[in-house]
């Protein structure tokens, strides 16, 4: 495809999103289910980019996110809950007069919530990261369930509340608040795996001696690389809690770590696209596919099947489907680009006819 036709699809494209958002968000209550949905998944497809920076491109396998999201999520949920309804949130402990009277817009507290989990990214990062493979990833979560009790403990309830969490957090005002932070962070993203630091991450994955050799700093850049995936991932942790409106510390049990792994696995290890592509997707199967919990009666016959839980078995059975399709996900390594759509079209009749045509061979045989 020439450069110019390229540049008008992805115009025609992005024109389509917008105004597709546009609106829902004109017609947010009739609408309402639909634009949870894609919040949720656009939360999501941060993660898992910043998770796919640390496990696909530079190929630490970690399972600390979900730590990283609660420390952004609470700190999100501490300074934009308006200060006049402070006190009925923190009614069981009191509330911490440092906090009590902070209170900041939410462009400027995620910002905070990304950095503080970049910190404490920071510390965890100089023991663990020493660590490789299976023990690696044992370790990152074992401090993600530490940082989430920590949370939860009676010694910080007068700032994160304790177990009783947090509540009455401000929603967004529309729905391009978590669209438009969500393209900004994942175009920083991009651009950071096209720098010279994302081409040393690459580096690192691919044969750590080699990298070495070349004069690469394993140490100081796998500690980079954690740091900058755990700042968006906080960020992301900080949207979700504004998404939900309250929060507490189960909210970021070790499950919402391996959701994200499933969308990162099923996108494809080392694909932004991959990754962004799949956090819709899952996201929105799993809600489609709730019609499978209820009780379905067919003249007169109950359908043993469909009861509640039913609707995980089969959305694992059309994961497994994907699965054993593509091994390597559905992007693998690849990126979205109008060329390989162009091909994958050109290219469909000729495979059809080629199926076909041996399909006629083995009959004649």
């Amino acid at each position: 495809m020439k450069k110019s036709t390229k540049l008008l699809c992805s115009f025609i494209l992005i024109i389509a999103a917008v105004g597709l958002l546009y609106y829902l968000d004109n017609n947010h209550i009739k609408y309402l289910y639909a634009i949870s949905i894609l919040e949720r998944s656009a939360i999501f497809a941060i993660v898992a980019v910043s998770m796919n920076l640390l496990n696909g491109f530079t190929g630490l396998f970690s399972l600390g996110q979900a730590g990283f999201m609660a420390i952004g999520a609470y700190t999100v949920s501490v300074i934009t809950i308006p200060v006049g309804i402070r006190q009925s949130v923190y009614y069981a402990s009191g509330i911490n007069s440092f906090i009590a009277k902070i209170e900041l817009p939410l462009p400027l507290a995620l910002l905070l919530g990304g950095l503080f989990a970049a910190l404490v990214a920071a510390l965890i990062g100089i023991p663990v990261l020493r660590l490789k493979s299976d023990y690696l990833a044992i370790a990152t979560l074992g401090f993600s369930e530490i940082i989430r009790a920590l949370l939860a403990s009676p010694q910080l309830a007068k700032i994160t509340n304790g177990s009783y969490g947090l509540n009455k957090i401000p929603k967004y005002s529309s729905i391009f608040v978590p669209f438009g932070i969500a393209t900004i962070c994942i175009a920083t993203m991009v651009l950071l795996i096209r720098s010279s630091f994302g081409r040393a991450f690459l580096a690192i994955r691919e044969d750590e001696i080699a990298a070495e050799a070349m004069g690469i700093n394993l140490f100081k850049h796998k500690e980079l690389s954690f740091i900058i995936s755990s700042f968006f991932t906080g960020i992301g942790g900080g949207l979700l809690a504004v998404y939900m409106q309250s929060i507490d510390s189960s909210t970021f049990k070790i499950g919402i770590t391996y959701d994200i792994l499933l969308i990162v696995v099923l996108g494809g290890m080392g694909s932004v696209t991959g990754s962004v592509f799949a956090a819709f997707l899952v996201t929105a199967s799993r809600e489609w596919l709730r019609f499978f919990d209820d009780p379905l009666t067919i003249g007169g016959f109950q359908v043993p099947l469909f009861r509640a839980g039913f609707r995980m078995v089969v959305f694992s059975v059309l994961l497994m489907i994907v699965v054993l399709f593509y091994r390597q996900g559905i992007m693998g390594t690849r990126e979205f680009s109008w060329d390989g759509i162009f091909r994958f079209f050109v290219n469909l009749p000729k495979r059809f006819m080629k199926k076909k045509k041996a399909g006629g061979t083995a009959n004649e045989r």
